[in-house]
């Protein structure tokens, strides 16, 4: 039997995406995992033909590159292992859910903002594409269009109206 805690975990590390954006995260995988690890060897093998190694910082240089790129590998491997495409079909949009487009107001300024949800991976501002994981995007989860929206952010307090609910 699993424990409450195991379940939680797991299910918090599932991240949803577009098609796009897991074909995407797939691409720079694969780019990182063949031409990425080609390049780093490379680099690693004209540093080793410099001389001793010992003393020899661009080979200790390209040993560091080579570690950050393997990292980065892993952790793309374990988010494409972890991901799962939405049908939009599925999606309930009478609230806001992960890949919903929202419109909302800033009620302080006045301003509008239009945004969709995405997973944290697929995340990209000027794109305007908001993380369900950022402040604003978990403050927006499951609300309806004219809820207001208390959101806690570094810079204090902002509230939010929602104004529209698409796909």
């Amino acid at each position: 039997m699993y424990s409450v805690f195991f379940i939680l975990k797991i299910m918090t590390e599932i991240s949803y995406f577009t098609e796009e954006g897991l074909k995407k995260l797939k691409d720079e995988l694969h780019l990182l995992k063949s031409k990425g690890r080609l390049d780093i060897a490379q680099q690693i093998a004209e540093a080793r033909d410099k001389g001793d190694l010992s003393e020899n910082a661009e080979y200790d240089a390209a040993k560091e590159a080579q570690g950050l790129h393997e990292l980065k590998i892993s952790k793309l491997e374990k988010s494409v292992s972890n991901a799962r495409t939405i049908d939009e079909s599925n999606i309930d949009i009478s609230k806001v859910s992960v890949l919903s487009k929202v419109k909302i107001k800033n009620l302080t300024n006045n301003i509008i903002f239009n945004y969709m949800l995405v997973s944290e991976e697929e995340s990209n501002l000027s794109e305007n594409k908001l993380s369900v994981k950022s402040p604003i995007g978990k403050g927006l989860l499951g609300k309806k269009i004219g809820e207001r929206v208390k959101v806690e952010i570094p810079s204090g307090n902002i509230e939010f109206e929602i104004l529209n609910i698409s796909l």
